[in-house]
């Protein structure tokens, strides 16, 4: 058995529909669902963090990383 497990929930998360520690019975089956997972949560959560996984054994471990939106500065050196 392979399980994909979130270690923090963020209120997005709580939100989407996602299944903490769902579990499957093929490697590849939970490897593809935790890739789909951390796409879709950077790509159309609200930025304020990321998210990343790795595989530890049986586990495909998804956390939080730094945050992909910073202060609303676009970077071009005018904002401050």
């Amino acid at each position: 058995m392979y399980t994909i497990n979130v270690d923090k929930e963020c209120g997005c998360f709580r939100r989407s529909g996602f299944e903490n520690n769902a579990s499957f019975q093929s490697n590849d089956d939970a490897l593809i669902k935790a890739n789909e997972m951390v796409k879709h949560m950077n790509d159309k959560f609200c930025g304020k963090h990321g998210f990343s996984f790795v595989e530890d054994g049986n586990t495909f471990q998804i956390s939080m990383t730094a945050p992909l939106a910073t202060s609303g500065c676009c970077g071009g050196g005018h904002c401050s």
